[in-house]
């Protein structure tokens, strides 16, 4: 009878280890999944012609998305660095890539990519040119453009203002910030009459708590003759910065010099946005955490968030027994930051002791 218990109780210990065993075997390709850059429906254009090739497309799809990528998570700066990356570097980032919707259209070839770029070979690239880059993040902001016409005294935020116009005209697919412009009100309008001699001072917020946003940019933008001052007031996560831009021979009727003019204050500001999500790959804290190994749901959940968490540069399994599992992650940021991440995400953590634990 007890030697029947102890072979009861021994079917059950092999049956979870054959279960962990099986689960630890299934985790590098959840990891692996997660653990990369993706750019999506990436549309790639060809001629159809005798010197057709889809290998050229290939290539074309990859550097294509390659830039995408770099324009999505690095500041305009850190861009001229790696403008002229080779291909064969470029596909030795590439973790998988399909392509879908082939079709042809007026001696045109025409296919939609999405590439896969790896995240940990990606950023040990970005490291090895010396570039720290952000994670993408996407992001909603109030965006109120003042035009003031310094000739004819004149204010103006909804009518007479090309900027307010044309500002969502031309978006970027690899733009992060999108940009809520205010609708039309008489009673803002009015603001702007009564304190238009200390625009610049005014602290918009009359118009601002209208919106249920907190990050929003002011922009002044000052036209005297051919001459654009631009003064930008960017509070996005409770950081406030100010920056002031000056363009020569602007003349309102020439939509590509407006364009061009908006293009270069997106670039500032996803600039700025990027710079508050820099990932800085030199930290490389090590963390070692435990979690009871009888709690299975628990287990996968943890994975799943640190497939979500972009500072998790890499996490593996070290050693496990019947009661502890334990992992070894390397985290690109500080301990305290680290432990609120996942305090957001429901897990108390014990960091008493060299091991932390999930309890």
């Amino acid at each position: 009878m007890q030697f029947k218990k102890n072979l009861t109780k021994l079917n059950k210990l092999y049956i979870f280890f054959f279960s962990l065993i099986l689960f630890i075997n299934l985790i590098p390709i959840s990891a692996s999944s997660s653990s990369s850059f993706n750019i999506r429906n990436l549309e790639i254009s060809e001629p159809f012609d005798v010197n057709f090739n889809k290998e050229k497309v290939i290539n074309k799809g990859f550097r294509e998305a390659f830039i995408e990528l770099v324009s999505m998570i690095t500041t305009s700066g850190d861009q001229k660095k790696i403008k002229k990356t080779s291909i064969n570097t470029i596909k030795n980032l590439i973790d998988s890539f399909t392509m879908s919707e082939e079709k042809f259209i007026n001696n045109e070839y025409l296919v939609n990519f999405d590439v896969n770029f790896n995240k940990k070979n990606t950023l040990k690239f970005f490291e090895k040119k010396n570039i720290f880059p952000s994670i993408p993040k996407k992001k909603k902001v109030l965006l109120i453009p003042v035009f003031v016409n310094l000739q004819s005294n004149q204010i103006s935020l909804f009518n007479n203002n090309v900027f307010y116009d044309s500002w969502n005209l031309n978006k970027k697919r690899f733009f992060l910030i999108n940009y809520i412009l205010p609708s039309e009100d008489i009673e803002d309008v009015n603001l702007l009459i009564e304190n238009r001699k200390s625009i610049e001072e005014y602290d918009f917020k009359k118009i601002v708590q209208k919106y249920d946003l907190e990050d929003f940019i002011i922009v002044i933008l000052y036209k005297n003759f051919d001459q654009l001052i631009v003064l930008s007031k960017i509070q996005i996560n409770n950081n406030l910065k100010i920056e002031n831009q000056r363009f020569n021979e602007v003349k309102l009727n020439n939509q590509k010099k407006i364009e061009e003019i908006l293009i270069n204050l997106k670039n500032l500001y996803e600039n700025h946005w990027k710079e508050i999500n820099r990932i800085n790959t030199s930290i490389k804290l090590p963390i070692t955490i435990s979690l009871d190994a009888s709690k299975y749901e628990k287990i996968l959940n943890f994975e799943s968030i640190l497939n979500t968490l972009d500072l998790v540069f890499s996490y593996e399994i070290l050693k496990f027994d019947n009661k502890k599992i334990y992992y070894k992650l390397i985290y690109n940021g500080s301990p305290d930051k680290f432990i609120n991440d996942l305090e957001l995400h429901g897990f108390d953590i014990n960091n008493q002791n060299q091991v932390w634990m999930i309890k």
